[in-house]
């Protein structure tokens, strides 16, 4: 990446990311007036004019989209975009990012995609569904690498190394990739969407390692919420060796309802997404809560996922406090890593950082996990010290709890009615956690901006 690159481009401005143009161009969006929500005739009619038939034609496009884990009425945009191109394109496929999530069933992506069996059968029988593969070798291709000095540049000093870049081989059997998910504060990003949806979203592993790390050294409360964080550096940087024409289509969630929508290049529409995000998707709080009862969705079905639970309310616990994820429907760590983290457990980033040597062969992304569920706090010769407790209430049982690290609560003891209304007592209830961002008006020093 050229230059510092600590600032959103300007409306208009031109860049050299290396070799490859960057022009920002100011996306086409519609927003919502305040209290309602864009219907699929304005969905329509924004995608008419950003997708023009004619550019289309004949091309081969493959659709890149989240799995069933992120908030946003996806089957609406995938239905208005295949009206819109789907019969006059050559290919109109769907890949489902993954980062190293579950692959998806048919009947979940249909699911996803809001779609019935018997459309998959006849409108969408054409349109292939592919789940990214980042852990085959023989489904990545390699694309270039960041140098040491790059590295050095990117994340301001803070890692310093080669990382090859590996993204999923099939996006080169098409003329162009479309991006379709939502945007959201996010604990390794900032915030989600834009070439997030690239890298880690359908890349390798050497560089989802790399930069999930990079997020975890600075730490979840100084990255969440933030935009123009190193991690998005780093993603905006290698999406720029993705020579592929990419167009993205941003969406703004409230409630499950789209409050906006944003179509232009990755950068520039996930750019105004994340302003519109930054003021739905975070709410501020007066005071700190000794106790947090953060209620994880059914679509976070293991721990995993479910950590955002934590990520997204850590900033408004008080110091000494406890933050239960209440969750009784999860019963798994994680089905792909979940053996890594009861090797490793729950610590904060000290305890890595301080005995690195002990930990540093484990996938890095691991151990990102483990930092951002257990919280921020310290390690030394006595030992390790976190600011909060963290506490699972959930399907995992109380010895494997105490093998991660991580305390226990057995739900069936917990009445979720007995904290509600109680803010004023230091209590805070959240039912539907893992979205909305929790943060102080007056911020720690441990939680203010970079």
């Amino acid at each position: 990446m050229e230059g510092t690159y600590p600032k959103p481009f300007k409306r208009g401005e031109v860049r050299t990311i290396s070799s490859f143009l960057t022009i920002m161009t100011p996306p086409q969006s519609i927003i919502a007036s305040s209290g309602n929500y864009l219907h699929s005739a304005e969905v329509a009619g924004l995608l008419e004019s950003a997708c023009p038939v004619e550019n289309y034609r004949g091309q081969r496009i493959l659709l890149i989209v989240p799995d069933a884990t992120r908030t946003c009425p996806l089957g609406m945009l995938f239905a208005g975009l295949f009206a819109q191109i789907g019969e006059i394109v050559g290919a109109f496929d769907v890949l489902i990012a993954l980062g190293t999530h579950q692959p998806m069933t048919e009947e979940a992506i249909c699911a996803r995609l809001e779609i019935t069996p018997e459309e998959r059968r006849t409108t969408y029988a054409g349109v292939g569904f592919f789940n990214h593969e980042w852990d085959n070798p023989a489904a990545l291709r390699l694309i270039g690498d960041l140098s040491l000095a790059e590295t050095d540049r990117l994340t301001d000093g803070l890692l310093s190394m080669e990382v090859p870049v590996r993204i999923n081989a099939r996006i080169f059997d098409y003329d162009q990739l479309i991006i379709c998910g939502p945007v959201f504060p996010h604990e390794v990003v900032g915030f989600s969407g834009g070439n997030k949806y690239l890298f880690p979203g359908i890349s390798g592993a050497e560089i989802l390692n790399f930069f999930h790390w990079l997020g975890a050294v600075v730490t979840n409360p100084l990255i969440i919420g933030n935009k123009w964080t190193p991690v998005r550096k780093v993603v905006d940087r290698v999406a720029s060796m993705v020579m592929i024409p990419k167009l993205c289509i941003s969406m703004v969630v409230d409630h499950a309802q789209l409050a906006g929508l944003f179509i232009g290049t990755p950068e520039a529409a996930w750019d105004e997404a994340s302003e519109l995000s930054r003021r739905l998707h975070i709410e501020y709080k007066d005071h700190p809560f000794h106790t947090v009862i953060s209620c994880a969705p059914a679509m976070y079905d293991e721990l995993w996922v479910g950590g955002k639970c934590m990520y997204k309310l850590e900033p408004v616990v008080a110091d000494g406090g406890e933050l239960i994820i209440y969750a009784p429907h999860i019963k798994e760590i994680s089905l792909t890593h979940g053996h890594l983290i009861r090797q490793i457990g729950y610590h904060c980033r000290d305890y890595f950082l301080k005995q690195w040597e002990k930990f540093k062969e484990v996938p890095w992304g691991t151990i990102a996990h483990s930092t951002h569920v257990r919280g921020i706090g310290t390690f030394d010769e006595h030992g390790e010290k976190c600011r909060i407790r963290v506490t699972l209430a959930t399907g995992i049982p109380p010895e494997i709890c105490a093998e991660i690290n991580l305390g226990y609560r057995d739900p069936k003891t917990m009445q979720l009615a007995d904290y509600r209304d109680r803010e004023s007592e230091g209590i805070l209830l959240v039912p539907q956690a893992g979205e909305m961002l929790y943060h102080l008006r007056e911020r720690p020093a441990w939680a203010r901006e970079m």
